[in-house]
C-alpha cells in the first residue's frame, strides 16, 4: 500500500487498456465540459497513493477518488477516464500545464493550492494520525509529544504533515521525508525513526497487519492556536470554473442521497470522514 509510490509509466498505463497517450499533448482552451462531453474522455492525474488513487494487484485502475470520477463524469456526459500518473509533487503542475484536465488524488485542500488551482468541495474529510512502535513507548499522540520526547519524526513527501509538524516546532531540518506510508512503516519497525505522521485512513489501513508497529488515535493538529481538519477534493484549472461547477452538483447529489459514502466506504473511510465542508471554507 502505498501513499505516494506505484506510480505508472505509459506501459502499464497501456496494460489497463487506456486509450491515448500519457496525456503530454496541449489541449485546446474554451469551455472545458463541452470540449470533454465531444471528446468523450477526461485525463485523470494521479499519484499512485492508497486509496486515492491507485493500480491494484489485479492491475486495474482504482481508488476512492477515481471511482468517484467514473460515476460523476459518466453523469456529466463523459464516458472515458484515463489515469495519467505522476508525482503528487507534480499534480498542479501537471494540471496547469494540461498534462491532464482534473487532479483525481483526494488532494487536501488549502491556501495555498486554492492560489493556483479551483476545488471541487471536498468529498471527505480527515485528521491525521502517526505511525508508531507497538505499545508507543515514547507516549507520541501529537507533534507537541514529538518535540518534548526529541523524537526521530517522519513524514511523507508533499505532505500536508510536513507544516504541522514545523508549526508546533519540530525543526524543518531535521524532518525526514520518506516516500509514503509503507516507507513509513518500515522505518518505524526497523527503528529508524520513532514516529510517521500520515492521515488517520493511510495510517490504520498501513499497520493492519504489523506485529511491531500500530497506529495512533487520530487528531487535529494544531496551528496559531486553531485545530486543523482537512478535507479531500478535486482539483480543476482555474479556467474551468463550469467544469467544476457541474462536478460540485453532482458530488452534492451523492452527499445527500447516501451514494458518496457508499463508493467511499469499501476503501477504509467511515461515516467520522463524511463532510459538510465547503472548498470555501478550506481555501482561507
Amino acid at each position: 500500500m502505498s501513499r505516494r509510490s506505484l506510480l505508472l509509466g505509459t506501459a502499464a498505463l497501456g496494460a489497463l487498456g487506456v486509450a491515448g497517450t500519457a496525456g503530454c499533448s496541449r489541449v485546446s482552451s474554451g469551455d472545458a465540459l463541452a470540449r470533454l462531453k465531444t471528446q468523450g474522455t477526461v485525463r485523470l492525474g494521479i499519484a499512485g497513493e492508497v486509496p486515492y488513487g491507485f493500480v491494484d494487484d489485479q492491475g486495474e485502475f482504482t481508488g476512492e477518488a477515481p471511482e468517484l470520477a467514473r460515476v460523476i463524469f459518466k453523469r456529466l456526459g463523459i464516458d472515458s477516464i484515463q489515469p495519467v500518473a505522476t508525482d503528487f509533487a507534480s499534480l498542479i503542475p501537471g494540471l496547469n500545464s494540461q498534462q491532464f484536465d482534473v487532479v483525481s488524488a483526494g488532494m487536501y485542500i488549502n491556501k495555498e493550492r486554492c492560489e493556483q488551482v479551483i476545488f471541487s468541495d471536498p468529498e471527505y474529510q480527515m485528521l491525521d494520525s502517526f505511525i508508531v512502535r507497538k505499545g508507543n513507548p515514547k507516549n507520541l499522540r501529537t507533534y507537541e509529544d514529538v518535540v518534548k520526547a526529541k523524537a526521530k519524526f517522519s513524514t511523507g513527501t508533499g505532505y500536508a504533515e510536513i507544516g504541522y509538524a514545523v508549526a508546533a516546532g519540530i525543526p524543518e531540518k531535521e524532518i525526514i521525508i520518506l516516500q509514503d506510508q509503507v516507507a513509513g512503516l518500515n522505518a518505524v519497525e526497523s527503528g529508524r525513526v520513532d514516529v510517521f505522521a500520515g492521515t488517520a485512513l493511510t495510517t490504520r489501513e498501513v499497520v493492519k497487519k504489523s506485529s511491531k508497529a500500530e497506529a495512533t488515535d487520530p487528531f487535529a493538529a494544531i496551528v496559531d492556536g486553531e485545530k486543523q481538519i482537512d478535507g479531500g477534493g478535486f482539483a480543476f484549472r482555474p479556467t474551468d470554473t463550469e467544469l467544476r461547477d457541474a462536478f460540485n452538483v453532482e458530488i452534492h447529489k451523492m452527499k445527500k442521497s447516501g451514494e458518496l459514502f457508499r463508493i467511499l466506504k469499501p476503501f477504509g473511510f467511515t461515516e467520522n470522514e463524511m463532510t459538510t465542508l465547503t472548498a470555501e471554507e478550506l481555501c482561507r
